[in-house]
């Protein structure tokens, strides 16, 4: 008997991955709005409805709020520059969109257990995907960040759409073939090689093909401890040993906890049919005509089965992650 699907959304990414899709030719609508970010997340929802048909479905969003993480360390993602301004004015119209496509918000938790500090988007569908895999789901994260890896098992994968690429599903084998690890060695290496983008410190001296050739051959941070005096690489074993306590905080940072206090409600996660009127009304007020019309003049089945002609699409579908 086959599983059912559990799609969870990584709101954030598919947000800001559709906005910089379009960062040197900018949608605006004759109101003068910048609509990038709403185009480009509508093309994925499309995408995602149209090729998976999933049994359940949601999606997450960041919160504003510092987390537990910048209580661990304050500098963490410190060096991210701010959202831009058409950005944040996008956000409620990213809110339309998927309450339009009928598709839930599961809320991220304020508190932690200890009442003080935010989660984090991947926390929280890690929580949720732990628990739809306990609960015999098949679980798809979509999304194109990498730290998801570290939570891939025999029943929850990684979606990843980048536009000009065809969807890829992150599994073991995937994990193996590219990084050759297992998920749970993704940590490690992540801790390791440090993150510029969360300004995650890792170890000096240990990027990303040093960080896998350690793991490959002794397992673990722990493992290169013990064989510190065996490894040749010049400068290496010494910024190890310097920066061990970095290596255990950088690898608190980017572990994705999982049991965070959200609830897998499926009830809830349901995915139901759109309605178009409610969409078209929307898709019109946006100016996302080609995709109003389609919507209209194939009914409920035209919008999964819609292809955009228009310029604009093919520079999104054409642009690298």
């Amino acid at each position: 008997m086959s599983r059912k699907r559990l799609f969870l959304i990584d709101g954030s990414a598919q947000f800001y991955r559709a906005y910089f899709a379009f960062i040197r030719n900018p949608l605006i609508n004759s109101k003068g709005e910048n609509t990038s970010a709403a185009y480009g997340f509508s093309l994925f929802l499309n995408k995602l409805l149209k090729d998976e048909k999933p049994d359940y479905l949601g999606v997450v969003f960041d919160r504003k709020e510092p987390t537990f993480r910048h209580d661990m360390y304050d500098q963490y993602k410190a060096t991210r520059e701010k959202m831009p301004d058409e950005m944040v004015e996008s956000i409620p119209r990213i809110n339309e969109l998927v309450q339009a496509f009928d598709i839930p918000i599961i809320e991220c938790p304020f508190h932690d257990a200890a009442g003080k500090y935010a989660y984090e988007a991947d926390d929280v569908i890690g929580a949720l995907a732990k628990q739809g895999e306990e609960a015999g789901l098949d679980v798809f994260m979509a999304t194109g960040d990498k730290d998801y890896m570290q939570l891939i098992t025999d029943h929850v994968k990684v979606y990843s759409t980048r536009p000009g690429k065809d969807t890829e599903i992150w599994d073991k084998a995937y994990v193996k073939e590219n990084y050759g690890l297992t998920p749970k060695q993704i940590i490690d290496y992540l801790a390791q090689m440090g993150d510029s983008s969360e300004n995650v410190p890792g170890v000096p001296k240990v990027g990303k093909k040093t960080a896998q050739a350690l793991l490959e051959e002794y397992g673990s941070i722990e493992g290169v401890d013990e064989n510190i005096d065996n490894i040749t690489e010049k400068a290496v074993p010494a910024s190890l040993r310097e920066n061990r306590e970095m290596a255990d905080l950088s690898r608190e940072l980017v572990s994705i906890v999982t049991d965070v206090p959200v609830k897998l409600e499926l009830d809830k996660l349901k995915a139901g049919t759109y309605d178009v009127n409610v969409l078209h009304a929307l898709f019109k007020e946006l100016e996302f005509n080609s995709m109003a019309r389609a919507l209209m003049e194939g009914g409920d089945d035209a919008l999964p089965e819609m292809k955009e002609y228009d310029s604009k699409t093919k520079d999104y579908l054409n642009m690298r992650a």
